[in-house]
């Protein structure tokens, strides 16, 4: 593994923002996605002993591994479960007999394994233009960003606070905006009794083995299109968010440390984690630190908090879950309004890509679903291809237009 940036010596004071950075992007995927976790469970009639396991195995599991990569690489390497596989989870349970789920489950964090082993995937993510790039990673956000915003019509209080206190704090203290609303936002929410913590008790998860078992019924509608998912709605821009923030990493160890610490935990209920996407532009961004090379804190400061909620199972989760949607939506959108307008300056510097930056941008902002693949895959392709009829050839080599060449933060 190798870095673009190199480390320069660590000061207390540098810790603030990233271990913010990395907060944040705990509470913000606990807050936004994780519900999807407890309507799988639900829906597959998991009792509380296997969903607290659940939810042990995926939390330790996204910490140690997220921990371990930032550690070595020194890159903000952020790691998260798969969102678009737990909601597919929602639907796939309801017919699949749980032990055969989680035979899926090993089917699937082995094929990444394999796939991170084979070095294949980073030879793609090598031909994607730096335009295209940036206008996917800027389409996928554009949404958290508007949301954000369309707080204002239904808690205008708590959302307006926040932007105003933003907006101000970007004025006359920049570097403390993003600590600053979430320290403000979390005191209104406490002075409105908003968030009930009255019956909050720290429990140690404990996780239960659960013995797999193995079908082509459940090779094919379950870990097949758990695999496929996974890779194209997760690790693909997951990828793409670190290069465009300068980073340089090889995807290979990380979607093989990522599968391996799946296969580890999918007996357990873990049903896949992987680079984080979303979350992750929370902490790779100049608003986590202005220094690139001390970003990687707050990869292992969200490893921490991920063990943290792991060990005390589905208690933090629950507390992180509690806080107002308006409150995690206007959080993500400032947070990633950095990340957000630097993805745009990147994928319309270069005149010859603009169009082509454009397209993907819009494509990727429509959230194309077709066929059960979602709006990142497909945004990536109709760029592509649209970079392809207006240049008259494919990216075919790593070239000034590749996602590796240019060195940003």
């Amino acid at each position: 593994m190798s870095s673009a940036h190199t480390p320069s010596s660590l000061h207390w004071s540098d810790l603030v923002h990233p271990v913010v950075a990395g907060l944040i992007s705990v509470i913000v995927n606990y807050g936004g996605t994780f519900i999807l976790v407890f309507q799988a469970a639900r829906v597959a009639g998991l009792s509380p002993e296997l969903t607290a396991s659940w939810v042990w195995s995926i939390s330790i599991g996204v910490g140690v591994t997220g921990l371990l990569l930032s550690w070595m690489t020194r890159e903000p390497i952020i790691t998260a479960w798969s969102t678009p596989a737990a909601a597919f989870l929602v639907t796939a349970l309801a017919t699949t007999p749980y032990a055969e789920a989680v035979g899926a489950y090993l089917i699937s964090a082995g094929a990444f394994v394999a796939l991170g082993l084979s070095g294949y995937f980073e030879r793609v993510i090598r031909l994607i233009p730096t335009g295209v790039a940036a206008g996917l990673l800027a389409g996928i956000l554009l949404q958290f960003g508007t949301r954000a915003f369309g707080g204002m019509s239904v808690d205008p209080a708590l959302a307006g606070l926040l932007i105003v206190a933003y907006v101000v704090l970007k004025r006359f203290l920049a570097r403390y905006a993003v600590v600053g609303i979430l320290v403000l936002g979390l005191a209104f929410l406490l002075l409105q009794n908003r968030v009930d913590l009255s019956g909050l008790e720290l429990k140690f998860a404990a996780p239960v083995f659960t013995r797999p078992e193995f079908s082509l019924n459940a090779l094919l509608s379950v870990a097949l299109p758990m695999f496929l998912i996974t890779l194209t709605g997760q690790y693909m821009p997951g990828m793409l968010v670190l290069r465009n923030d300068g980073f340089r990493s090889s995807a290979n160890p990380v979607v093989m440390v990522t599968g391996l610490g799946s296969l580890l935990m999918a007996p357990f209920g873990s049903h896949a984690f992987n680079i984080a996407a979303i979350t992750a532009a929370i902490a790779t961004g100049p608003e986590a630190h202005e220094d690139p090379s001390k970003r990687w804190i707050a990869g292992v400061a969200a490893g921490v908090c991920y063990i943290l909620v792991g060990v005390f199972g589905v208690t933090l989760a629950a507390v992180f879950m509690a806080f107002p949607a308006t409150f995690i939506t206007t959080l993500a959108g400032l947070a990633l309004l950095g990340t957000i307008g630097g993805s745009l300056a990147t994928a319309l510097a270069d005149a010859k890509a603009r169009e082509a930056a454009l397209i993907t941008f819009l494509a990727a902002a429509a959230n194309i679903t077709l066929w059960g693949i979602g709006g990142a895959l497909w945004g990536l392709i109709i760029g592509l291809l649209a970079y392809a009829v207006l240049n008259g050839r494919m990216p075919l080599r790593t070239e000034p237009g590749s996602v590796l060449s240019t060195k940003k933060g």
